[in-house]
């Protein structure tokens, strides 16, 4: 793709309060009015391969940018607990299992890597119990480099795990104390290099732009960096600041976040470091090498979206365990307990500690088919998506959403002709306004979503 140049005028136009669209509709349509006895159908008649995703809570350190679910403690007989609700849950899901076979599992957190190797052996022995795990499957783990010892790496590799993330986010040591996450660039040079002599078969590297402190010189030497350490994928993730639902993120100065104009100078120079280094653009925040198996999903028009961002699988087909997990399969989301003493209730109870969920309607299924196409593949064939969709008129169907599409195509960001649709390459930072142009609940609870940049 062509060199991005960012635009003040832009910024000011289009940098609306969206959603990232691992869903449609997103997690914010999720209602405690919700039939679970829908589960048991979405999952009988879903695909015979599965994802599963494992939340992990704890941390030992508060990282004040942080908007995930978690738990802030040093006491490592917590997770003990907690391997004991896991289990209890594995067992509910299992019969509804029993003919599936997980090709992807992830384990998320907050920090996986808080669990000891006793800990990870007892969760990974408990999975491979009550689930049939593929011998090929990609087996995945979040990392903090602070909490993973070489030995640990060592013992994940022994446990099966082939896919590692570390959670980089900045280099800059200033950026680093200002969010309460210090970690030395010699460490996480050390761990990568060891992952790839251990056998990993892809390390990915997450950072985060738009963090107090950061800015273009500072930024550009991080960016270096992560292009010599050569890893397999990269997140570039733009900071949601959200203070009035994320307490920890109050400790942050205002004033030492980056301006609009500069977070975007940020994520463009992130784009152009990592193109120019061979990457592949997945899409808004992720880049792959062409030999990566998401790159080549992406090249053969097979790259999908959940809760986990892009993936080569598991669109519809995810099932979530841990507390405060999102699942999705056949039609129907739904999501976890987020504290973990209800999540402990629930299973006490012999319940599956469901908190909410939905399920979606044929406007919401053709809609999610199409927001996917576009965030995915930045196009859309009309005529094959209404032979689809059984659409007779395709842009009557969507009227409305042409003409929200109208400064987008003014602009140059998008191009609509007779073929279907097509997003350009500077209308990528954006695809995530123009994917809401198809959004038929966006005006509920807009402002609970962050900055598309």
């Amino acid at each position: 793709m062509s060199a991005i140049q960012w635009d003040a005028k832009l910024i000011s136009k289009y940098n609306i309060n969206g959603p990232r669209y691992t869903s449609y509709p997103t997690a914010l349509a999720l209602s405690t009015e919700f039939d679970r006895t829908l589960i048991t159908r979405a999952i009988g008649e879903s695909a015979d391969e599965l994802s599963l995703y494992i939340h992990i809570p704890f941390c030992q350190k508060l990282c004040y940018y942080c908007g995930c679910n978690k738990v802030i403690t040093r006491h490592q007989d917590k997770a003990d607990t907690y391997l004991t609700a896991l289990a209890q849950e594995m067992a509910l899901y299992a019969p509804l299992l029993v003919n599936k076979r997980i090709n992807q599992l992830h384990l998320g957190g907050g920090t996986p890597t808080f669990l000891t190797e006793v800990q990870l052996s007892q969760l990974m022995a408990l999975l491979h119990k009550h689930f049939s795990i593929n011998a090929d499957a990609e087996i995945s783990i979040e990392i903090d480099p602070r909490t993973c010892s070489d030995a640990k790496l060592g013992h994940l590799r022994y446990l099966g795990f082939n896919r590692v993330s570390f959670g980089v986010q900045d280099l800059d040591e200033k950026v680093q104390i200002a969010i309460n996450r210090v970690q030395d660039t010699d460490l996480i040079r050390h761990q990568v290099q060891l992952c790839r002599q251990l056998g990993f078969s892809s390390i990915n590297l997450d950072l985060i732009y738009g963090l107090p402190f950061q800015h273009p010189e500072s930024f550009q030497q991080t960016l270096d960096e992560i292009v010599r350490l050569s890893p397999d994928r990269i997140s570039l993730f733009s900071y949601a600041h959200l203070p009035e639902r994320f307490p920890a993120q109050r400790k942050l100065d205002n004033d030492s976040l980056p301006t609009p104009d500069i977070k975007l100078q940020l994520q463009s120079m992130g784009i152009a470091a990592f193109v120019d280094a061979g990457y592949q653009f997945i899409g808004m925040d992720h880049f792959a090498k062409p030999s990566d198996a998401l790159a080549k999903a992406q090249q053969a028009g097979k790259l999908q979206r959940n809760f986990q961002g892009y993936t080569t699988a598991g669109q519809d087909a995810l099932i979530g365990l841990g507390v405060s997990s999102i699942s999705q399969v056949k039609g129907v989301l739904w999501q976890n307990t987020k504290e973990l003493p209800e999540y402990y209730q629930a299973i006490a109870q012999g319940d599956i500690p469901i908190d909410r969920g939905f399920s979606l309607n044929a406007d919401d299924k053709l809609r999610a088919a199409l927001i996917s196409q576009l965030i995915c593949h930045f196009k859309l064939d009309t005529a094959t998506f209404s032979k689809q969709w059984q659409l007779p008129d395709f842009w009557q169907y969507f009227a409305d959403a042409l003409t929200r599409l109208e400064p987008f195509i003014e602009d140059g960001l998008v191009e609509v002709n007779a073929q279907g649709i097509n997003v350009s390459d500077a209308g990528r930072l954006w695809v995530r306004s123009i994917c809401a142009c198809f959004d038929a609940y966006l005006s509920q609870g807009q402002q609970r979503y962050s900055k598309v940049v």
